[in-house]
């Protein structure tokens, strides 16, 4: 026979009201989701956050080209804020 454990809202509201935030976690503390025996082994699950495949490198002239324009926004910032300028929302203002 398969045993479920149900913990009512109320209850679990009473347990977290009751808890002292400030104490240490054990050191033998499990996370709620490895307490599930459906629960997935991933902390996140893959679509959300998936592995990165073959990282695709600029070569060459492109290199160059994504180089310089980040250099000229970084450097169009500065020049705004040096002149005294606010441009952070997108809306150059005085």
């Amino acid at each position: 026979m398969e045993r479920t454990l149900t913990i009512e809202d109320d209850e679990l509201a009473a347990e977290a009201l009751a808890a002292d935030p400030d104490a240490p976690v054990p050191a033998d503390a499990v996370p709620i989701w490895a307490l599930d025996p459906g629960a997935p082994a991933a902390v996140l699950p893959e679509w959300y956050m998936p592995t990165p495949g073959r990282a695709r490198a600029f070569t060459g002239w492109r290199r160059h080209v994504v180089r310089w324009n980040v250099a000229l926004i970084v450097a169009s910032f500065v020049t705004i804020n040096a002149a005294g300028l606010c441009n952070t929302y997108g809306q150059l203002h005085f």
